[in-house]
């Protein structure tokens, strides 16, 4: 059995971006992006030495989503300029690291990740998802677990493991009830309308009593406080429509389980180009010195 890490691309991408100062090459290009992603890349394979490490990005958005709901994510503001003009260096970097970048136009990158996930671990081996979207709880269990980043509030916690038992006691239901749970209280950051006065506890009391979200619908009449019954039953097409938004399509293509090596050459000549002499620095050390023993 061996572990790999699959990285969710923008949201370490944002994360790196927010995280650091406006760093700047000499010509004004933005590099702050940059330093984060190489340094946080480096750290986590430190952290968990992985077998490998698969990176996936957004490529056109989820087709399949849109058509459903076109709303879906229709609230977020567009990527910012100074990061936006660093995701083909920051891929370009990534491939020289020797870390497979995989991207589908078309396709949510959470998907594509989600299903190579599930495929890795019925292969026996075990998945550490990176990212802090909590969609990927739904598919949280022996084999796959989900690496949060640090809290913006409280960076010294460090990267975490949750596993089952934290989806659990983070959410108050398990993995297998996620996406009944998001139909039910809603995802803002994906734009997807839950049932309005419906948190967190109420979805999983409900849940903990009818076993899913067709359970739920099933005794609409019976739910707890009252005052959600007609809401409910009214909302049924709609809730149902949201559960197809929140569920992860497991069964599109994957890629082999294939470890790729580094363009050590390619890897420092970026590094220069962008000015990252720190990052060159150790890139050096970690790639050509260790070749030397």
């Amino acid at each position: 059995m061996a572990k790999w890490l699959l990285v969710d691309g923008f949201n370490l991408a944002y994360r790196c971006f927010y995280a650091l100062p406006e760093l700047t090459r000499s010509d004004g290009f933005p590099t702050g992006a940059l330093h984060g992603w190489v340094k946080s890349l480096w750290k986590l394979a430190d952290q968990e030495k992985p077998e490998a490490t698969l990176v996936f990005f957004d490529l056109g958005g989820s087709q399949d989503r849109l058509a459903l709901h076109p709303a879906y994510k229709a609230q977020r503001a567009e990527m910012p300029e100074a990061l936006e003009k660093q995701i083909e260096p920051l891929k370009q970097l990534t491939r020289a690291m020797g870390l497979v970048g995989i991207e589908l136009e078309g396709v949510e990158s959470d998907d594509l990740l989600a299903a190579q996930a599930v495929a890795l671990a019925r292969a026996g081996h075990e998945a550490i998802i990176v990212s802090s979207d909590k969609d990927f709880a739904q598919i949280v269990g022996e084999r796959i677990k989900i690496m949060l980043p640090p809290p913006s509030a409280n960076p010294k916690l460090g990267w975490r493991l949750l596993d089952a038992a934290g989806v659990l006691d983070k959410y108050g239901v398990p993995p297998a009830q996620i996406a009944d749970y998001l139909a039910l209280v809603g995802d803002t950051s994906d734009n997807i309308p839950g049932i309005d006065g419906v948190g967190p506890k109420t979805a999983a009391k409900w849940l903990a009593e009818w076993g899913n979200l067709e359970g739920v619908l099933t005794h609409a009449a019976e739910l707890k406080p009252e005052r959600f019954r007609e809401v409910v039953a009214a909302a049924a097409d709609r809730i149902r429509l949201n559960l197809k938004l929140t569920t992860l399509n497991l069964g599109l293509p994957t890629v082999a389980a294939e470890k790729t090596p580094p363009q050590v050459g390619e890897l420092l000549r970026l590094l220069e180009s962008f000015e990252m002499k720190g990052t060159l620095a150790e890139a050096r050390t970690r790639y050509v010195q260790a070749e030397l023993f």
